[in-house]
């Protein structure tokens, strides 16, 4: 499980209006009939329409400066994993997703008129998605870069050619770029990956765009606060402020596995994510200790991920800085992409 907390921005500033979010959010229902699209849903019903979303994020803004938040934008990205242990997608992930955001109101440490934060507190709309696309961050478009650069400059040549600023076999180069479109290191259904391709396979995640104020419009919360439980004294009054982001994001895992009976591998967990980072040494002390049927599991779902097994220290005399340094950045493009971890 990957999930990710972002305050929504455009060219660098803070979103004023949830709109563009929200049509962005629409683009899997462009060309379908009415009947097939997806809507907006939140923890009180389903079928809600993308206006009424608009209107009442916008709406829900009461006392917030331009430099301020608006809503935040949650991302929950299932692994393949997982989603293969969902019975439906969409009746499924709507569950989940209505159990993690009372998680998400449980990490806040406020209170509202003494009484703690609930769900009932938050006003959120969630949407599903079914598709992903290839994007530049992904290790295939790296790796297959050099492949599209060649290509790039050979239709140049293509075209300069047919305008005479060239002289040159548009069929030889043809054929040069047929060999690099085969040459490409990843391919899917036999095409080179590019960006904007879908990728295959089961792919469903959810957006939910949560309103910086409270239900009430009354309350500023901030999933942003750098403090995760404290409190500080304003007008005379002690007020306790905070979100606790690893308490979040390790209760969604363990919400997920009690609703749908997941057996968690240790390479999926927040914990090992944050061991990894910190004590890497630590990380593969625990990796190489586990259990041998989880131990075996851990290194298929590694390799799966797309880091070398190979690579993998055994003892400490292999866990080089070098050696850290390699896996990390193939545990972290797992991660991103929603191969494993959270």
């Amino acid at each position: 499980m990957y999930i990710t907390i972002t305050p929504h921005k455009i060219e660098g500033n803070y979103a004023q209006s949830a709109s563009d979010f929200v049509a962005y959010l629409e683009k899997e229902n462009e060309g379908k009939p009415l009947d097939k699209h997806e809507h907006f849903f939140n923890h009180y019903g389903e079928e809600i329409t993308s206006a009424e979303v608009i209107k009442e994020i916008d709406g829900n803004t009461a006392k917030l400066k331009k430099t301020e938040p608006k809503f935040y934008s949650i991302t929950i990205n299932p692994s393949k994993r997982e989603l293969e242990q969902l019975q439906n997608h969409s009746v499924d992930l709507k569950a989940y997703t209505r159990e993690l955001m009372k998680d998400y109101a449980e990490a806040f440490n406020r209170e509202i008129n003494g009484q703690k934060i609930t769900v009932d507190d938050i006003k959120y709309y969630a949407k599903i998605e079914y598709e992903r696309t290839y994007k530049g961050t992904d290790q295939q478009i790296q790796e297959n870069q050099p492949y599209a650069t060649k290509i790039l400059q050979l239709k140049h040549d293509i075209r300069a050619i047919q305008e005479g600023k060239l002289v040159g076999s548009i069929k030889e180069i043809q054929s040069k770029i047929n060999r690099l479109e085969k040459e490409a290191p990843h391919q899917q259904n036999g095409k080179r990956i590019v960006r904007g391709m879908p990728k295959e396979g089961a792919q469903s995640h959810i957006h939910v765009i949560v309103s910086r104020k409270d239900s009430s419009n009354s309350v500023s919360l901030s999933p942003g606060s750098k403090h995760k439980a404290s409190e500080v004294t304003m007008h005379n009054k002690s007020v306790k402020r905070g979100f606790d982001r690893d308490s979040f994001f390790a209760a969604s895992e363990k919400t997920f596995d009690r609703i749908f009976q997941y057996k968690r591998n240790y390479v999926e967990t927040y914990k090992a994510r944050k061991t990894l980072l910190k004590n890497p040494k630590l990380y593969f002390t625990v990796l190489s200790g586990l259990p041998t049927n989880e131990k075996a599991m851990a290194y298929k779902m590694l390799a799966k991920s797309g880091v070398p097994i190979m690579s993998i220290p055994t003892n400490k005399v292999q866990l080089t800085l070098k050696a850290i340094k390699k896996i990390k950045q193939g545990l972290n493009r797992a991660i991103q992409s929603s191969s494993i971890g959270i």
